[in-house]
């Protein structure tokens, strides 16, 4: 029986927890996840998902605020792991804690390393119009996502997938590469394959500003970012129909990008109707399907239309940075 030490915190890891949870060849003596955290207009504590999963599971947790600190690695060698296994964690394990297993420390990493080392994969592959992505299982190092890589897969990116589609497309395919990976791993059948520095990119956090929509840019690339961007911080735009008042901000949940050319310039507003609201952009233009104004609800166009007029010819706001 393999004694694994389990890390991570995030919805992504989740899958991964379970699916070694299920295997029988797998021991699971503890679950590292971070502390409980206020959310909500009320800032109740609310758990990790990984915390929440690992207690349904029964399984005993462990929630540092650090994970570097001297009682933190004195917790986990107590659970005398085999192996570590970190999934969507948020913090950077110690040397230290990497070298305590006897097979050492392995990571699911949503991306096809070495593209997109860092804290937010899904969404710049996306944002950056990839035709695919996928997971990589990589033994760990002190290193940001720089360790040797043990096995990898890819998936497409549809049209029809958005950053929630991909996520859970990615979560899966992950826990089932886990499950495949570690057998092979602890058995030396696996050859870690350095990382090459050719290809190397960091996908840093997401900031709310990202979702900021900038007409200059073509149609398409806009549409990366509408579903890219799902749920936070969500595509938005600024709507400055009035030269007396301030711009509104709209949420923009669905859209498709038009090739057909409209006269105009870009943040232009140059068809409305029940089927959608078309904004010229720097090349081509997007279709509105589903908007939402701050401290609304989400509708889809003709919905939002009939409590919210919006006139052709309007500019909406391109940003000044």
């Amino acid at each position: 029986m393999l004694r694994i030490v389990f890390i991570g915190t995030a919805e992504l890891a989740v899958a991964s927890l379970q699916a070694l949870h299920r295997h029988p060849g797998f021991e699971i003596p503890l679950v590292v996840t971070q502390p409980d955290r206020p959310q909500g207009r009320k800032l109740q504590l609310k758990p990790t998902p990984v915390k929440a999963a690992a207690l349904e599971a029964q399984l005993t947790v462990f929630q540092p605020e650090k994970i570097r600190t001297e009682d933190s690695l004195r917790t986990i060698r107590d659970a005398r792991p085999d192996l570590l296994v970190v999934a969507a964690y948020g913090q950077i394990l110690p040397k230290a804690l990497l070298d305590l297993p006897r097979w050492g420390c392995l990571n699911v990493h949503t991306s096809l390393l070495p593209k997109y080392r860092g804290a937010a994969p899904i969404q710049w592959s996306m944002l950056n119009g990839d035709a695919q992505t996928g997971v990589t299982i990589m033994q760990m190092d002190p290193g940001l996502d720089t360790g040797p890589i043990l096995t990898q897969q890819a998936t497409p990116i549809a049209d029809t997938d958005d950053a929630i589609s991909l996520h859970n497309r990615l979560a899966q395919i992950g826990s089932e590469l886990l499950i495949q990976t570690i057998p092979a791993w602890v058995a030396g059948e696996l050859r870690p394959q350095v990382q090459t520095e050719a290809g190397t990119c960091y996908a840093r956090k997401i900031e709310k500003q990202d979702g900021l929509l900038d007409w200059r840019l073509p149609a398409k690339s806009l549409w990366n970012r509408v579903r890219g961007l799902v749920p936070w911080p969500g595509a938005f735009c600024l709507r400055s129909d009035r030269t007396d008042a301030p711009p509104q901000t709209l949420k923009i949940w669905e859209a498709v990008p038009e090739s057909a050319v409209h006269s105009g310039v870009g943040g232009e507003v140059v068809q409305v109707s029940s089927s959608g609201i078309v904004v010229r952009c720097g090349e081509g233009a997007l279709r509105l399907l589903a908007l939402q104004r701050d401290g609304g609800k989400r509708l889809p166009c003709r919905e939002f239309l009939a409590g919210h007029p919006i006139q052709v010819g309007e500019r909406w706001t391109i940003p000044t940075s």
